[in-house]
């Protein structure tokens, strides 16, 4: 049982997900909410309204699955701690005996825009000519985080320097001088970077309402990777950083 934790963005996401059934019958429960700056006070809460509403106790779950940015300074924070302390929290349980202890032997850290990107990719695979999709973010100040994404790179976890940032010109030139016959821009696509985009015949906006990332995304993707294999220790998730935190 995987608990997704994405806190990247002011759109906080929960979902609880079951490996054990069928992509479409795993997600057991699942939340969003704008959290806006109160990542910290409510998260632990919403976990808790999550696995009550699932009808299941935390230590059902034995894996954790959790954005690692681009996005908030905090939220990004935030989402790593708590997964970093849940793991030592079950850890100390398991040990002292206690209910509660099963310990949390997987952990993931996905990049944000990898899931912004995921829902589309598949979509994009049965296009032809296949689109690239650009996922992106609102970065605060007019400012954008965007990463390229082709359809086969469904498990990709781009490092820092595979994503851009920049204002709605500056991407609107990138993707003006990207060489894809189509591109899709997918996830916080606002009314200015929509506007900039008009001129791009290539280029198709998604509304952000259909873009919107969700945990349940999150989680069917950690459920793909670690059916893989791909899993790592809690203490060595990092946040994914642009640029140096102010």
């Amino acid at each position: 049982m995987i608990l997704a934790i994405d806190t990247a963005t002011v759109h906080a996401s929960l979902a609880l997900f079951d490996e054990r059934e069928s992509a479409g019958a795993g997600l057991r429960a699942e939340s969003t909410w704008n959290a806006r700056r109160r990542h910290t006070q409510e998260l632990l809460v919403e976990v808790d309204v999550l696995l009550r509403r699932a009808g299941m106790p935390f230590d059902c779950v034995d894996a954790l699955a959790v954005t690692t940015g681009p996005g908030s300074f905090t939220g990004v924070r935030v989402g790593i701690s708590t997964v970093k302390g849940l793991v030592e929290g079950a850890r100390l349980a398991a040990e002292r005996g206690q209910e509660g202890g099963a310990p949390l032997v997987r952990v993931l850290g996905v990049p944000t825009l990898t899931v912004s990107a995921a829902p589309w990719l598949d979509v994009a695979f049965s296009v032809s000519p296949a689109p690239v999709v650009c996922a992106l973010i609102q970065a605060g100040r007019g400012r954008y985080n965007w990463c390229f994404f082709g359809p086969e790179d469904l498990l990709y976890r781009p490092p820092a320097e595979a994503h851009g940032a920049g204002t709605a010109g500056e991407l609107a030139a990138v993707l003006a001088a990207h060489g894809a016959d189509a591109l899709w821009l997918v996830g916080e696509v606002d009314a200015p970077l929509a506007e900039a985009m008009r001129p791009l015949a290539r280029v198709t906006a998604i509304d952000a309402a259909f873009g919107q990332r969700r945990a349940g995304t999150l989680a069917r993707l950690a459920a793909l990777f670690f059916a893989e294999g791909v899993a790592e220790r809690a203490e060595n998730l990092q946040p994914l950083y642009l640029h140096p935190p102010a």
